[in-house]
């Protein structure tokens, strides 16, 4: 399983009212730590990507959110040398 830690403190303040509040698709699945950022689950890197294609969709108030999501997901070490590999 993939893991990808969410700031909370992040310009979008994400947190997992986020995803209910602006009707953002969700992984696979979402957990917290104990500073409070966010963790999304994913079941592998294909996933990741398949859901970051997902957020490119969204627009006005949920596409600020969307965006530090994608970010996070594209900083993933194991996400980019999947991508890059493919």
């Amino acid at each position: 399983m993939l893991r990808i830690s969410i700031p909370s403190n992040g310009p979008a303040k994400i947190d997992y009212s986020t995803f209910s509040n602006f009707m953002l698709p969700m992984p696979d699945g979402i957990d917290s730590e104990v500073n409070n950022s966010l963790v999304l689950l994913f079941d592998d890197e294909e996933k990741a990507i398949d859901y970051t294609n997902q957020l490119r969709q969204l627009s006005g108030s949920q596409k600020k959110a969307g965006n530090e999501l994608i970010a996070a997901i594209e900083k993933d070490m194991f996400v980019r040398t999947y991508a890059h590999s493919a």
